[in-house]
Order: structure tokens, then C-alpha cells, then sequence
């Protein structure tokens, strides 16, 4: 039995194998990895490693499938959901463990992922993630190799406090994190934005996994956000430990990558299923486990933007 399961789902990611090496060298804990390999074999290829558990579909079942496999998987005490282009602190499981209380959800603070820089192999100019330059800013050359980093990006964070709007769409909300409720080591936020998060995995299942009628995905953070306050839980960003995220910056093809910027079809229609799923359940107080109503948590983060007037 292991101490924590960190599980990822992974769809036509390039930097899968990057995001398993980095957490292996980040362990402090008896901690293993569950890749589920939804639709497609990594590319590059994982090494073997006796903490590194792979399953693959030949069909793609959706990322919340994929999610709640890996936890069906997973024998540990904790499980941690972690999108495949993320890197982590050092000793960030051992650090989540000593502090999750069994009715919270956490979050490490949150940075952008600095992945990789475009190389101009002319004059050595470089040029941020995303989509390939056509041609050097400086010399005009159109060769550009991607040359890795893999590290946070500072100035682009820490990011601790998240909400939603009226629609239950995810917002950024540094006003918050200015709060003296929101200094200390332990932020209560009333949401997330979804790419990482740490729970008991008792609790997992006492709260229905990830609820697939969702979709494959979309919404997610507001779901667990929900799921965790409206319990009678808490979800807690911790600044004692961080990751950091690679959020889309562009297309990729044709420069190394495998398929599109976001691994799953981008379908309009799944979208909007998603959003108006997502707005019935919560809007409405039709999720059967609540304790609370929604509006208990809205008044709990009172004043909320676009929820009280002054705000």
C-alpha cells in the first residue's frame, strides 16, 4: 500500500514522459505514478520504473474516465490528479501528506510552467513557448529548434485564490489573495482551476469521483470546488509546496508535436454540454450529497465579483 497515487490522465501529451520524470525526481514519500495512456502510447516512451504504473486504451474513455480508473487503481492513502505537462517542488507529496486534513481538498500554489523556448539556429535568439516563429524576430532565419527548460516561471504567480461567475466559469482572483484571510500558509479559495489537486482517497469516492455525465471534460475545477465546500469540506491551497502548469499557448503540429494544442477534440457542442451540465447541478442544488446550498458558499467568500454588489 503506497502513501499517495499520483494519477495522470494523458491524451496525445509530448510532455507526458517529462511531467512522470519530473515527479519521480520530486518524491519524498512512498509515492507512485498511474499514467492512463486514453487513446494513444506515450511518445516518447516512459522508462520502466517499479513506481510507474501504465495503462493504455486503444479507445479514448474521456479524461474524468481516465481519472476515476486510476483511482479505482490506486491502493494509497491519498490520490493526486495531475495534468501531463506540469512540474512539481521538491518533496511536494511528502509536504501535501503532513497537512491534508481528511475533509479537504489542496492545491500547491499554482505558477505557469516555463516548458521550453524556440532556439533560432542562426543567431541564438530565442522566443517563449507556443507556436513556432515563422522567422527570427532578429536575423530573420526560419530554422528554430525547441530547446527545454522545464521550470516555474517567475512572475507568473504564485496563484492561490480562484472563483466563478454567475455561469460557473473559472476566473483568476488575485483580490482576493490580498485578503488577510488569504496570508497565511493555508488559502481557503472558493475554486480552482483544475489541472492538479490532492485528496484522501476515501474521500474521493465519498464525494462520486469525478461525475462523467459532465463529459470528458471542461468544468472540472468547478466541480471539485463544489464537491469539497458544498460537503461540508474545505478546499484549501497550501503555500508550503507548488507546481506549476503549462497552459495552452498555440498550435503545435508540424514542430515536433503530436496532434493539436489541447489533446481532445475541441468540439463546440461538448462544450456548451458541459457548461449548461455544470450550471444546472450547481445553480440549481441538485448535486444529492450537498450539506449546503450554493449560496452558503457564495456568502461564505462574500464580497465575490459579480456575485454581491460592491464587490
Amino acid at each position: 500500500m503506497r502513501d499517495l497515487s499520483v494519477i495522470i490522465p494523458a491524451r496525445n501529451e509530448m510532455f507526458l514522459k517529462k511531467t512522470v520524470d519530473n515527479v519521480l525526481e520530486n518524491i519524498e514519500a512512498d509515492t507512485e505514478i498511474i499514467v492512463i495512456c486514453d487513446g494513444n502510447w506515450p511518445d516518447p516512451l516512459l522508462e520502466d520504473n517499479p513506481r510507474v504504473t501504465i495503462i493504455h486504451h486503444t479507445e479514448s474513455i474521456g479524461q474524468r474516465a481516465a481519472t476515476n480508473e486510476g483511482a479505482k487503481i490506486s491502493r494509497a492513502k491519498f490520490i493526486m490528479k495531475a495534468d501531463a505537462h506540469c512540474a512539481f517542488g521538491k518533496g511536494f507529496d511528502r509536504i501535501l501528506m503532513e497537512d491534508c486534513q481528511p475533509d479537504w481538498t489542496m492545491i500547491p500554489m499554482l505558477y505557469n510552467l516555463h516548458a521550453f523556448n524556440w532556439e533560432c539556429q542562426n543567431c541564438g535568439e530565442t522566443t517563449y513557448q507556443g507556436v513556432i516563429p515563422k522567422t527570427c524576430k532578429k536575423c530573420n532565419s526560419a530554422h528554430h529548434e525547441m530547446v527545454m527548460l522545464w521550470k516555474r516561471r517567475e512572475g507568473k504567480g504564485p496563484y492561490v485564490s480562484w472563483r466563478f461567475d454567475k455561469n460557473m466559469q473559472f476566473k483568476h482572483w488575485r483580490k482576493h489573495s490580498r485578503r488577510p484571510e488569504a496570508r497565511g500558509d493555508f488559502v481557503e479559495t472558493l475554486s480552482f482551476a483544475g489541472p492538479c489537486f490532492f485528496i484522501h482517497r476515501d474521500r474521493y469516492w465519498e464525494l462520486g469521483g469525478c461525475d462523467e455525465a459532465h463529459g470528458s471534460w471542461g468544468q472540472f475545477g468547478t466541480e471539485w470546488a463544489c464537491k469539497s465546500w458544498l460537503s461540508g469540506g474545505k478546499l484549501i491551497t497550501t503555500r508550503k509546496t507548488w507546481f506549476a502548469h503549462m497552459f495552452r499557448t498555440g498550435n503545435f503540429k508540424g514542430s515536433g508535436y503530436n496532434g493539436s494544442a489541447f489533446p481532445y477534440p475541441l468540439s463546440g457542442e461538448a462544450q456548451e454540454y458541459a457548461k449548461k451540465y455544470s450550471k444546472d447541478l450547481w445553480l440549481n442544488d441538485k448535486w444529492p450529497k450537498a450539506k449546503y446550498p450554493l449560496s452558503w458558499l457564495i456568502d461564505k467568500f462574500k464580497p465575490v465579483p459579480g456575485w454581491h454588489d460592491n464587490s
